[in-house]
């Protein structure tokens, strides 16, 4: 599980149910079933209705990967392209085809499982760089097909990321819609013992805990750290399509390096110092620092 996420869930449980503890709740007060039926069956219903199931599928992926993968650096990465547009410019495009086809066979790439793994960034890289090797793009022209690229990509990226968001939107709506039943069914209620008043108006206000709760400790924050992922990935590839299009135009490696550093976000952007000496194996900073921010 990533640490970050869970010291975050468990700080707003432990806030939460401990200070309840504290003024005398007892759980078994809060532990009612039908609420939690209506509100999460209702917000899954209405999220489900309100989006195609690729993106319902991506959300709960996107919901898994913010809580139990680890957040990691692509760095070597780019290392790993340097060296081959090292290899380009010393035997020719021509040299990196077996490698580009099949990168998880390739006697450096596949030393990197997470970028195999990747295969948004894997395409990403190896088509590019299968379509200079066949010739026939101008530079610029590729430059353009890799923002094209980006964007399809980014917009696939955010289609979950609102698909949790509008979850997270829905959960308050439906707490009230468990209370206002709860209220209803405690109205027929009227008369009999105070104990089983009592226990139909605490069902009726927990649908609405439940729902608050839910939004705003933890769907509301899960959302916004996957649209913040989602803008790390996408920086990460302007960095990589800034890398590539400078070595296509000719740029010596290591100046493609430089000129990629130059695009990464300034609160992540390792010195020039750093770049060149994790590019001669020195160091662990390169520039895909932007993708851990």
């Amino acid at each position: 599980m990533d640490i970050a996420s869970l010291v975050g869930i468990l700080l707003g449980l432990g806030a939460v149910l401990g200070g309840a503890v504290l003024e005398g709740l007892e759980f078994h007060s809060i532990t009612q079933p039908t609420a939690a039926i209506i509100v999460l069956g209702g917000t899954i219903g209405a999220t489900t209705l309100s989006f195609p199931l690729k993106a319902i599928i991506g959300a709960a992926k996107g919901l898994m990967k913010v809580l139990f993968e680890p957040k990691t650096s692509n760095a070597e990465v780019v290392r790993e392209i340097i060296t081959y547009a090292n290899k380009a410019r010393k035997e020719g495009l021509v040299a990196l085809e077996s490698d580009i086809e099949t990168p998880d066979k390739s006697p450096v790439l596949s030393k990197y499982p997470a970028f195999i793994k990747d295969h948004h960034t894997r395409d990403f890289v190896c088509d590019t760089m299968r379509m200079a090797v066949s010739g026939g793009i101008e530079p610029f022209d590729m430059d353009q097909l890799l923002e094209l690229d980006m964007d399809v990509q980014h917009h696939d990226a955010t289609q979950p990321v609102t698909a949790l968001s509008t979850m997270a939107d829905a959960l308050p709506g439906l707490g009230i819609v468990a209370a206002v039943l709860g209220v209803v069914i405690t109205m027929g209620a009227l008369g009999g013992p105070p104990e089983e008043i009592g226990h139909k108006v605490a069902a009726a206000l927990v649908g609405t805990f439940l729902g608050i709760l839910l939004c705003y400790g933890f769907m509301g924050p899960i959302a916004t750290n996957l649209a913040k992922a989602a803008e790390d990935e996408h920086a990460y590839h302007y960095v990589l399509r800034v890398l590539m299009v400078a070595f296509l135009k000719g740029t010596p490696p290591i100046m493609a390096v430089e000129v990629a550093r130059r695009a990464i976000p300034g609160h992540v952007r390792p010195s020039f110092q750093e770049v060149e000496q994790a590019c001669r194996g020195g160091g662990s900073a390169a520039p895909a620092a932007a993708a851990s921010a």
